[in-house]
């Protein structure tokens, strides 16, 4: 493949295309500066709006957040995997029925792989505009997003609806749920007692690694971040893998799955048998099954990437949870 064959498969950080108006809360007070990015796969926005920047199927979706400071994302839940890494300023992550089961601050690099079927939110508590990116398991990502009641019923005083198919309607626009179909129903008590409420306790070890953890453990070879023999022990249906100046090599390699290289620190040389490209912090790359291809910093100074690749396991309930 040629430079220009895989072109289309590199989507540079600084031409992303938000969207503002992705989900149910894009309305309410708090949560209305949020702007969601599709990356890869067709991901979760309830929105017509939202753009898909690479549409082929990877076993996984790739997406991303960006919010000013004191923004948050309401509580939600999902039934497949949902892996941020702070790519930019600082975040507090926090879960349970109503957000107050535990919480972590993550710091630029940090990686959360958040458990299944618990509610979750996350804030920018930084000093400036911070991006966080998104890996959600399964290419229809569980069927979409399942939200707190309260976040339907605040979202509702503000002017948008969601139908019982999961489409937004804004009735500030005059839009109204189409005939024969129903508002998204509220979750019954008895199906909110199914959710859990991990502690912090039960969290924090198992489901987040430290950049600077990583970094030095990435000093002879790549660390399995995300796998059956991770640090963070799991089957998502995906594992992520972290790569440093010290662990990256020259030799070329395949996979039998579509892989994603996504930089963290630092500039990242892509090579394959006709060509080559420079990766920069915040972009992404899909690698396409059976192309050999190696990765090596391209500049001197703090290089580090995350790379996905996709297992073949279902994308179901995470680990120990």
């Amino acid at each position: 493949m040629t430079t220009a064959d895989l072109s289309d498969r590199i989507v540079r950080y600084g031409e992303l295309r938000p969207c503002k108006t992705a989900f149910i809360d894009a309305h309410t007070p708090g949560s209305d500066q949020k702007e969601n990015f599709t990356i890869i796969g067709g991901g979760v926005s309830e929105s017509p709006d939202q753009h898909v920047h690479i549409a082929l199927p990877h076993g996984f979706n790739i997406g991303a957040a960006g919010q000013p400071p004191k923004c948050r994302n309401s509580l939600h839940s999902h039934r497949t995997a949902e892996v941020f890494f702070v790519l930019s300023g600082r975040w507090r992550f926090f879960w349970g029925r109503w957000g107050t089961a535990g919480e972590v601050v993550l710091e630029e690099g940090d990686i959360i792989n958040i458990p299944t079927g618990i509610f979750r939110g996350f804030e920018n508590i930084g000093t400036d505009y911070g991006m966080i990116m998104a890996i959600l398991g399964g290419d229809d990502a569980g069927g979409g997003v399942i939200w707190a009641p309260q976040v339907i019923e605040d979202a509702r005083d503000h002017g948008l609806i969601l139908s019982e198919k999961g489409k937004l309607y804004d009735t500030k626009k005059g839009e109204q749920l189409p005939p024969g179909v129903g508002p998204m129903p509220l979750l019954t008590q008895a199906e909110l007692e199914t959710f859990p409420e991990p502690t912090t306790t039960q969290v924090l070890p198992n489901h987040v690694a430290r950049y600077w953890d990583m970094m030095a453990l990435s000093d002879r070879q790549p660390v399995e971040v995300i796998g059956a023999e991770g640090l963070l022990r799991d089957k998502p249906g995906f594992e992520v893998e972290f790569v440093s100046r010290g662990s990256a090599t020259a030799e070329m390699h395949q996979h039998d799955r579509p892989s994603v290289l996504m930089p963290m620190r630092g500039h990242w040389r892509v090579s394959w048998p006709e060509g080559s490209a420079v990766l920069n912090p915040g972009d992404t790359m899909s690698i396409p099954e059976g192309l050999p291809h190696a990765v090596v910093p391209a500049m001197t100074g703090e290089a580090s990437l995350f790379h996905v690749v996709a297992t073949g396991d279902p994308a179901g309930s995470t680990w120990d949870i």
